[in-house]
């Protein structure tokens, strides 16, 4: 079954230390496209973090985001920016002084003031480092069970409208050879007429003859062939576990081209009329498929 580009996935895990979320956001990407949103001590692991989402993800744009709340204070360290902090003060009694007041401050204000206090980057033990890559592993599960599901309704509509293309085509088989038999006689009256106006006697052999190269120019069974095999193809690939994606649009792309061309040979309104269709339908499917990992 393929897999969806978009999807959500979430874990949330316990410990004696730490509580720890992990939310995956995932929607469309040519390539896997990922933004993190880390503590600042994980920042520096962010490859081996990355070798676990690419377990469960090939392609689509992924945003992390690690919500980590330490149970113990030895797990974060926070620093004061002592430089800032230090200026900010002697700015103020600076102030203060020229207003000629006295200046006694208040150290406990700077609690509340955030760009003040910094982590300081350490890298997590690796007990700890164990505890959250486990659970972003199982957020990415949850993922991709999120992208199955989506997955399996995208391929179900792509195949209900396969079917609808696959009796266009049919029907265009069955007209064809009486589509290909009034063009044949459509073109021998033509020719036998301009031939008459010009004065040229019309020898029926070499009558025939041109009306023959023209007409082979306009058969259409090479490409109801070929379009024959490339929807049995993507139904096939519908029923494929995963990375399909990128073939099926491109599979996507030649029946369309196909069917263009067949359009553009037939010169027949009811064909013209199914190709129509045919294209507003594929087009759709295209949607969909763009949509598929």
């Amino acid at each position: 079954m393929p897999r969806s580009m978009t999807g959500f996935g979430r874990n949330q895990s316990e410990s004696a230390s730490a509580s720890v979320t992990w939310e995956v956001r995932s929607v469309n990407s040519r390539y896997l496209d990922l933004k993190w949103r880390l503590p600042a001590f994980l920042r520096s692991r962010e490859p081996e973090l990355e070798k676990t989402v690419r377990k469960h993800a090939d392609r689509g744009r992924l945003e992390i985001t690690c919500n980590f709340q330490p149970r113990q204070a030895d797990l974060m360290d926070v620093g004061l920016n002592l430089p800032l902090a230090e200026s900010m003060l002697r700015s103020l009694d600076e102030l203060a002084r020229r207003r000629g007041h006295d200046f006694t401050p208040e150290y406990t204000r700077l609690l509340s003031i955030g760009c003040l206090w910094q982590e300081s980057g350490a890298e997590a033990d690796p007990d700890l480092f164990a505890f959250l890559k486990q659970g972003l592993d199982d957020a990415m599960a949850d993922l991709r069970a999120s992208r199955l599901r989506e997955g399996d309704l995208l391929a179900r509509d792509i195949s209900g409208r396969l079917a609808k293309l696959e009796a266009w085509r049919a029907e265009i088989f069955r007209m064809a050879p009486q589509v290909k038999e009034d063009k044949f006689q459509a073109l021998r009256t033509r020719l036998s007429s301009v031939l008459e106006k010009l004065g040229v006697e019309p020898s029926e052999e070499r009558v025939l003859q041109e009306v023959a190269v023209l007409s082979d120019k306009l058969d259409i069974s090479e490409e109801l062939t070929r379009l024959g095999c490339h929807l049995e193809r993507i139904g096939q690939l519908l029923a494929e576990p995963s990375d399909v994606g990128k073939r099926l649009d491109f599979l996507l792309q030649e029946t369309f081209r196909e069917i263009n061309t067949l359009g553009n040979k037939a010169q027949n309104i009811e064909v013209s009329r199914m190709v129509v269709d045919f294209k507003a339908e594929l087009e759709k499917c295209r949607e969909q498929a763009q949509n598929i990992e």
